[in-house]
């Protein structure tokens, strides 16, 4: 098979592709991707496709680092370089990951989570009750990041009249051509809006989570997080906790309109909203790699990985893995056992896991309250980008259900 370049985000116009590393998993589940003219950093990096792998690679940080190895100045998650490397909640190991990590999950315990469940749920069924049959729509723009912007808004205590903005530098920043996940120059926003908003939420304390984290304090010694991490905190956590849900909840809604048996089987039996949404999150895995760099040699398969070397770890194909769920490339919301790793695994698995089940199962319920189906009504298109893969445009129409 043609191979496909991994570091160009061109190579995912198209959605993820599958057909790829389906034979890449029978043929060549590890291998060595040759750096290209749009590799950053012009190095090649190893290229992990497999369930056992992949998961492998995730729950044993003492070999393959978040953070810097070997010689290397920089390190990080995505095939570039960061310099801040060891500094970020997800780029760094050990104690330091231990330490950060125990500080901030302290706004997002369940009951922290738990507590924005009436507001989110009271705007998911206002959404749908103006939903009118015979509209037409663009879902993913138009409904998908709804409940997701309104979650991490609130977590984070962005005002109402700020959100627009932010998202927006968001949307343009994952669309434009970068060697990162989210273009430098919109990432700058959103770093500068975080200072701001870090000195409100220090003299002027309110009730969300983001207050609580900039004024918590860590137990070995009574310090606080510096500007540079709360910023760095909201950075990270703005983007990934909007649009990863927001790629999710669009990839659910298209996998029910193409699967109605599927969404029969859920209206039948609300009860199994919580499998469901464990399959929405295998189906869609919304960040579909992760990037560790190895801290000592080790052998995966045959294939012998050097201290320094940068190795990628496929989610998306992992949850794609014939040798571990049957008929994988089948949406099935009664999935048993369906140990997906949509949201990571080990020590870096999904801070935001609890908040984003939530959401899916809001939306999930209040969609199938509503006295209405969605059908698709146009041709559906990809965000163009390997880090966060995910639908762009879904227009659908809405029909009655007795039609």
């Amino acid at each position: 098979m043609q191979p496909i370049d991994l570091s160009d985000d061109l190579s995912f116009t198209a959605g993820f592709p599958h057909e790829y590393f389906t034979w890449l998993r029978k043929n060549s589940p590890i291998y060595w991707h040759e750096p290209t003219h749009v590799t950053p950093d012009k190095e090649g990096f190893w290229v992990v496709c497999c369930y056992k792998d992949v998961n492998y690679v995730l729950r044993n940080p003492t070999i393959f680092s978040s953070d810097k190895a070997g010689e290397r100045v920089g390190g990080g998650t995505g095939i570039k370089d960061e310099k801040t490397a060891g500094k970020l909640l997800n780029q760094s190991d050990g104690t330091q990951h231990r330490r950060l990590r125990a500080l901030v999950q302290k706004g997002f315990t369940l009951k922290a989570v738990q507590e924005l469940e009436d507001v989110l749920r009271e705007k998911a069924r206002t959404i749908f009750r103006k939903l009118k049959v015979g509209d037409k729509l663009d879902f993913a723009v138009s409904i998908s990041p709804e409940i997701p912007t309104q979650a991490i808004c609130t977590v984070l205590g962005v005002p109402e009249k700020d959100r627009k903005d932010l998202c927006e530098w968001i949307d343009l920043g994952i669309e434009a051509t970068s060697t990162s996940v989210i273009a430098s120059e919109y990432l700058a926003k959103i770093r500068k809006y975080s200072k701001s908003l870090i000195e409100t939420k220090r003299d002027r304390p309110t009730q969300d989570i983001f207050s609580r984290i900039v004024h918590a304090e860590f137990e070995e010694d009574g310090s606080k997080l510096t500007d540079y991490e709360l910023g760095s905190f909201f950075s990270l956590l703005f983007p990934a906790g909007a649009e990863t849900t927001t790629r999710s909840i669009s990839g659910a809604i298209q996998a029910f309109i193409e699967n109605p048996r599927e969404l029969d089987k859920l209206r039948a039996d609300k009860t199994l909203v919580k499998s469901a949404i464990e399959e929405v999150v295998r189906w869609t895995t919304p960040s579909v790699y992760k990037r560790r760099t190895a801290k000592s040699e080790t052998v995966i398969q045959d294939c012998r990985i050097a201290i320094g070397d940068k190795v990628t770890v496929w989610e998306m194909s992992a949850n794609r893995d014939e040798q571990v769920f049957d008929d994988p490339f089948l949406f099935n919301i009664e999935r048993e056992p369906n140990k997906h790793l949509g949201f990571g695994a080990g020590a870096h698995f999904c801070l935001g896991a609890s908040l984003a089940r939530l959401e899916l199962k809001i939306v999930l319920e209040e969609f199938l309250a509503s006295d209405v189906l969605l059908s698709i009504d146009g041709p559906i298109e990809w965000t163009p980008n390997n880090r966060l893969v995910g639908i762009k445009r879904l227009p659908v129409k809405v029909v009655s259900r007795s039609s």
